[in-house]
Protein backbone atom coordinates (compact mmCIF):
# COMPACT_ATOMS: atom_id res chain seq x y z
CA UNK A 1 0.00 0.00 0.00
CA UNK A 2 1.39 3.57 -1.06
CA UNK A 3 -0.22 6.48 1.18
CA UNK A 4 0.44 10.01 0.17
CA UNK A 5 -1.06 13.07 2.20
CA UNK A 6 -1.04 16.03 -0.40
CA UNK A 7 -2.59 19.17 -1.38
CA UNK A 8 -4.74 18.47 -4.59
CA UNK A 9 -8.04 19.09 -6.69
CA UNK A 10 -9.19 15.95 -8.09
CA UNK A 11 -11.73 15.89 -11.06
CA UNK A 12 -13.39 12.87 -12.45
CA UNK A 13 -14.43 12.59 -15.91
CA UNK A 14 -16.62 9.24 -16.89
CA UNK A 15 -20.89 9.26 -16.84
CA UNK A 16 -20.59 12.16 -15.34
CA UNK A 17 -18.27 14.55 -13.90
CA UNK A 18 -17.52 15.79 -10.56
CA UNK A 19 -14.54 17.89 -8.62
CA UNK A 20 -13.04 18.23 -5.33
CA UNK A 21 -11.85 21.85 -4.94
CA UNK A 22 -8.34 22.02 -3.64
CA UNK A 23 -7.60 20.88 -0.23
CA UNK A 24 -5.16 18.31 1.57
CA UNK A 25 -6.14 15.05 1.30
CA UNK A 26 -5.40 11.31 1.76
CA UNK A 27 -4.43 9.57 -1.07
CA UNK A 28 -4.53 5.60 -0.81
CA UNK A 29 -2.90 3.12 -4.05
CA UNK A 30 -3.51 -0.25 -2.71
CA UNK A 31 -1.84 -3.62 -4.08
CA UNK A 32 -4.80 -4.84 -6.19
CA UNK A 33 -4.73 -1.33 -8.30
CA UNK A 34 -6.99 0.83 -6.70
CA UNK A 35 -7.08 4.35 -5.91
CA UNK A 36 -9.07 6.27 -3.43
CA UNK A 37 -8.78 9.96 -2.10
CA UNK A 38 -10.42 10.72 1.59
CA UNK A 39 -10.99 13.69 3.75
CA UNK A 40 -10.52 13.67 7.48
CA UNK A 41 -14.20 12.27 8.09
CA UNK A 42 -16.70 10.19 6.69
CA UNK A 43 -14.84 7.06 8.54
CA UNK A 44 -13.64 4.59 5.98
CA UNK A 45 -15.41 5.90 2.68
CA UNK A 46 -13.78 8.15 0.20
CA UNK A 47 -14.65 11.05 -1.36
CA UNK A 48 -13.83 9.60 -4.74
CA UNK A 49 -12.16 6.32 -5.99
CA UNK A 50 -11.15 4.15 -8.95
CA UNK A 51 -11.41 0.37 -8.50
CA UNK A 52 -9.54 -1.80 -10.67
CA UNK A 53 -8.16 -2.98 -12.99
CA UNK A 54 -7.04 0.50 -13.61
CA UNK A 55 -3.91 2.55 -14.75
CA UNK A 56 -1.98 4.78 -12.69
CA UNK A 57 0.24 7.50 -14.57
CA UNK A 58 2.17 9.95 -12.32
CA UNK A 59 3.87 13.20 -13.85
CA UNK A 60 5.24 15.14 -10.82
CA UNK A 61 7.66 17.84 -10.41
CA UNK A 62 9.11 18.42 -7.30
CA UNK A 63 6.61 17.66 -6.30
CA UNK A 64 3.96 18.97 -7.95
CA UNK A 65 1.93 17.82 -11.63
CA UNK A 66 -0.92 15.47 -12.18
CA UNK A 67 -1.81 11.63 -11.33
CA UNK A 68 -4.23 10.23 -13.74
CA UNK A 69 -6.10 7.43 -13.05
CA UNK A 70 -8.17 4.99 -15.82
CA UNK A 71 -10.04 2.17 -16.03
CA UNK A 72 -10.89 -0.26 -18.73
CA UNK A 73 -14.00 1.73 -19.07
CA UNK A 74 -12.00 4.63 -19.96
CA UNK A 75 -12.79 6.94 -17.10
CA UNK A 76 -10.46 8.75 -15.52
CA UNK A 77 -9.47 10.11 -12.13
CA UNK A 78 -7.45 13.19 -12.21
CA UNK A 79 -5.47 14.36 -9.22
CA UNK A 80 -3.80 17.79 -9.40
CA UNK A 81 -1.19 17.65 -6.79
CA UNK A 82 0.03 21.08 -5.80
CA UNK A 83 2.26 19.77 -2.93
CA UNK A 84 2.83 16.35 -1.53
CA UNK A 85 3.40 16.39 2.17
CA UNK A 86 3.71 12.40 2.99
CA UNK A 87 4.55 9.75 0.63
CA UNK A 88 5.34 6.06 1.91
CA UNK A 89 4.60 3.06 0.79
CA UNK A 90 4.44 -0.26 2.74
CA UNK A 91 3.92 -4.12 1.82
CA UNK A 92 1.02 -5.24 4.00
CA UNK A 93 0.79 -8.88 2.91
CA UNK A 94 -1.92 -10.86 2.54
CA UNK A 95 -4.94 -10.42 4.42
CA UNK A 96 -6.64 -13.29 6.90
CA UNK A 97 -9.91 -11.51 5.74
CA UNK A 98 -13.00 -10.24 8.25
CA UNK A 99 -13.78 -12.39 10.79
CA UNK A 100 -17.78 -11.99 10.67
CA UNK A 101 -19.87 -12.09 13.72
CA UNK A 102 -22.17 -15.38 14.13
CA UNK A 103 -25.20 -14.30 12.62
CA UNK A 104 -23.18 -13.51 9.27
CA UNK A 105 -20.97 -16.83 9.79
CA UNK A 106 -23.85 -19.22 10.33
CA UNK A 107 -26.14 -17.90 7.44
CA UNK A 108 -22.99 -18.77 4.93
CA UNK A 109 -22.98 -22.34 6.62
CA UNK A 110 -27.07 -22.66 6.09
CA UNK A 111 -26.69 -21.02 2.84
CA UNK A 112 -23.80 -23.23 1.81
CA UNK A 113 -26.31 -26.43 2.99
CA UNK A 114 -28.86 -25.14 0.94
CA UNK A 115 -27.84 -23.23 -2.31
CA UNK A 116 -30.91 -24.18 -3.82
CA UNK A 117 -32.53 -20.59 -1.48
CA UNK A 118 -30.51 -19.27 -4.84
CA UNK A 119 -32.57 -21.06 -7.30
CA UNK A 120 -33.16 -24.68 -9.05
CA UNK A 121 -30.26 -26.59 -9.58
CA UNK A 122 -27.38 -24.64 -7.89
CA UNK A 123 -24.23 -26.49 -6.56
CA UNK A 124 -21.78 -25.47 -4.04
CA UNK A 125 -17.87 -25.08 -5.55
CA UNK A 126 -16.40 -23.82 -2.42
CA UNK A 127 -17.02 -21.61 0.88
CA UNK A 128 -14.53 -19.19 1.72
CA UNK A 129 -13.15 -18.77 -2.35
CA UNK A 130 -9.75 -17.23 -2.39
CA UNK A 131 -8.83 -14.00 -3.72
CA UNK A 132 -6.14 -11.78 -3.90
CA UNK A 133 -8.17 -9.15 -1.63
CA UNK A 134 -9.89 -11.65 0.49
CA UNK A 135 -12.07 -14.85 0.20
CA UNK A 136 -15.38 -14.64 -1.65
CA UNK A 137 -18.11 -16.34 1.01
CA UNK A 138 -19.84 -18.75 -1.67
CA UNK A 139 -18.43 -19.74 -5.34
CA UNK A 140 -21.63 -21.33 -6.62
CA UNK A 141 -22.75 -22.88 -10.25
CA UNK A 142 -26.08 -22.14 -11.45
CA UNK A 143 -28.53 -24.33 -13.34
CA UNK A 144 -27.29 -23.54 -16.50
CA UNK A 145 -23.72 -23.94 -15.36
CA UNK A 146 -22.47 -20.46 -15.00
CA UNK A 147 -20.40 -19.28 -12.20
CA UNK A 148 -21.97 -16.97 -9.18
CA UNK A 149 -19.90 -15.37 -6.70
CA UNK A 150 -22.35 -15.00 -3.16
CA UNK A 151 -21.73 -11.95 -0.75
CA UNK A 152 -23.44 -12.35 2.16
CA UNK A 153 -23.83 -9.70 5.25
CA UNK A 154 -26.20 -9.71 8.41
CA UNK A 155 -27.51 -5.93 6.94
CA UNK A 156 -26.81 -5.04 3.22
CA UNK A 157 -25.33 -2.19 2.47
CA UNK A 158 -23.60 -0.31 0.05
CA UNK A 159 -19.81 -1.06 1.01
CA UNK A 160 -21.13 -4.52 0.67
CA UNK A 161 -22.25 -4.09 -2.86
CA UNK A 162 -18.49 -2.47 -3.42
CA UNK A 163 -16.99 -5.94 -1.69
CA UNK A 164 -18.45 -7.70 -4.17
CA UNK A 165 -17.92 -6.12 -6.88
CA UNK A 166 -13.99 -5.93 -6.62
CA UNK A 167 -14.25 -9.91 -5.93
CA UNK A 168 -16.30 -10.05 -9.46
CA UNK A 169 -13.51 -8.07 -11.35
CA UNK A 170 -10.65 -10.00 -10.02
CA UNK A 171 -12.61 -13.46 -10.74
CA UNK A 172 -14.01 -12.36 -14.11
CA UNK A 173 -9.74 -12.45 -15.15
CA UNK A 174 -9.91 -15.62 -15.05
CA UNK A 175 -10.63 -17.85 -17.99
CA UNK A 176 -11.34 -20.81 -16.49
CA UNK A 177 -14.48 -18.65 -14.29
CA UNK A 178 -15.10 -15.95 -16.22
CA UNK A 179 -18.53 -14.87 -17.14
CA UNK A 180 -18.99 -15.01 -13.39
CA UNK A 181 -21.75 -13.27 -12.23
CA UNK A 182 -22.59 -11.84 -8.65
CA UNK A 183 -25.36 -12.38 -5.61
CA UNK A 184 -25.65 -10.40 -2.61
CA UNK A 185 -27.66 -11.93 0.08
CA UNK A 186 -28.48 -10.50 3.27
CA UNK A 187 -31.34 -10.41 6.21
CA UNK A 188 -32.19 -6.67 5.30
CA UNK A 189 -30.47 -4.83 1.69
CA UNK A 190 -31.03 -0.93 2.07
CA UNK A 191 -32.81 0.45 -0.96
CA UNK A 192 -29.38 2.33 -1.69
CA UNK A 193 -27.49 -0.95 -1.69
CA UNK A 194 -30.51 -2.67 -3.80
CA UNK A 195 -29.98 0.62 -6.57
CA UNK A 196 -26.10 0.24 -6.69
CA UNK A 197 -26.16 -3.73 -7.24
CA UNK A 198 -28.80 -3.45 -9.91
CA UNK A 199 -26.31 -1.03 -12.03
CA UNK A 200 -23.88 -3.20 -11.66
CA UNK A 201 -25.55 -6.45 -12.69
CA UNK A 202 -25.72 -8.18 -9.10
CA UNK A 203 -28.31 -9.79 -7.70
CA UNK A 204 -30.07 -9.14 -4.54
CA UNK A 205 -31.93 -11.71 -2.49
CA UNK A 206 -33.42 -11.44 0.76
CA UNK A 207 -32.31 -14.25 3.06
CA UNK A 208 -35.19 -15.65 6.31
CA UNK A 209 -32.77 -16.47 8.91
CA UNK A 210 -35.62 -18.35 10.93
CA UNK A 211 -36.31 -20.35 8.02
CA UNK A 212 -32.78 -21.21 7.29
CA UNK A 213 -32.23 -22.11 10.85
CA UNK A 214 -35.29 -24.18 10.47
CA UNK A 215 -33.64 -26.57 7.64
CA UNK A 216 -31.37 -28.17 10.71
CA UNK A 217 -34.54 -29.14 12.11
CA UNK A 218 -34.81 -32.47 10.46
CA UNK A 219 -38.46 -32.01 10.48
CA UNK A 220 -38.80 -28.36 8.84
CA UNK A 221 -38.85 -27.94 4.86
CA UNK A 222 -36.95 -24.95 3.37
CA UNK A 223 -39.86 -24.76 1.05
Amino acid sequence: MRLVIARCSVDYIGRLTAHLPLATRLLLVKADGSVSVHADDRAYKPLNWMSPPCRLEEQLDDGSGTWTVTNKAGEQLIITIDEVLHDHAHELGVDPGLQKDGVEAELQRLLALHVETFGQGWTLVRREYPTAIGPVDLLCRDADGKVVAVEIKRRGEIDGVEQLTRYLELLNRDPLLAPVKGVFAAQEIKPQAKVLAQDRGIDCVTVDYAVLKGTDDPTQRLF
